[in-house]
């Protein structure tokens, strides 16, 4: 199969993009677990690593669908998007997290810090979408006028 017929997701450019990005996000969240002490028995960088990828993710998705389709807005969504984001954010640390809550017998904070998590994040989102909407100005669109399809 010649590389003009290969589709995008096998192509080493964009493989190459998510695999920068995700090494970058991936030490980032490294990094801020190893400095971001826990609450007595709660660990708290796993949450606020989830909520601020959330929040990247939400206002990344905003500045980025402004650019259209054009190539670099692609190759940003690979990077950053794919790549650090999904690198970056940590879910299944999360799940890890809650079942040793239940086991350490704190049912409640398992249930907060599970569902608080993933509130907050949603939050983020929207407030990352918000803040890059606002940032913005309505309608400094880059891609000739056209709408993104519903």
């Amino acid at each position: 199969m010649s590389a003009g017929l290969r589709p995008p997701h096998l192509r080493w450019a964009p493989i190459s993009l998510v695999f920068l990005g995700g090494a970058a996000g991936a030490a980032s969240s490294e990094g801020l677990t190893l400095l971001i002490p826990n609450l007595g028995e709660v660990p708290v960088a796993i949450p606020i690593i989830n909520v601020v990828g959330a929040f990247l993710l939400g206002y990344l998705y905003e500045a980025v669908t402004r650019l259209g389709s054009a190539p670099t807005g692609k190759n940003l969504k690979l990077l950053l998007g794919t790549g650090f984001c999904g690198g970056f954010t940590t879910y299944s640390s999360l799940a890890t997290d809650t079942a040793v809550l239940f086991r350490d017998g704190l049912p409640w904070a398992a249930l907060i810090y599970a569902f608080g998590t993933v509130l907050v994040g949603a939050c983020a989102t929207w407030a990352g979408i918000a803040v890059a909407s606002a940032i913005n100005g309505p309608g400094r669109r880059n891609d000739g006028g056209k709408e993104a399809a519903a």
